[in-house]
């Protein structure tokens, strides 16, 4: 099932890229420096290639800016499963203690 689901969106996404990649070849000229301020780094690439590494920097970008905004859960997350974990080993302690017998109990009731 996941595996049909993949395909389902990998093929129709690899046909685009690859049309995208097929109608989109020609140079453009990408300048990283105005010349205005001194400097000139041009470089001449695909238009394609210059879409596809501009969406790839997007999603690192977005996805580091997102596993930063949740640290702060993923560290709570961690001291509660700790404490948890700390929880655990002193209940069975407690109850390894605990005589055999429940000594506290009422005496049974005998039926008449």
């Amino acid at each position: 099932m996941l595996r049909t689901l993949k395909l389902l969106i990998l093929i129709p996404l690899g046909a685009a890229i690859i049309g995208l990649a097929v109608i989109n070849r020609a140079p453009v000229k990408l300048t990283y420096w105005p010349q205005q301020l001194g400097g000139e780094l041009t470089v001449n690439l695909p238009l394609f290639l210059v879409l596809l590494l501009a969406t790839m920097i997007g999603v690192v970008i977005g996805s580091l800016a997102t596993w930063l905004a949740q640290g702060s859960h993923r560290r709570s997350e961690r001291q509660l499963r700790r404490e948890a974990e700390r929880l655990k080993s002193e209940a069975e302690r407690l109850k390894a203690m605990q005589p055999a017998e429940n000594t506290y109990a009422l005496p049974m009731l005998k039926s008449r």
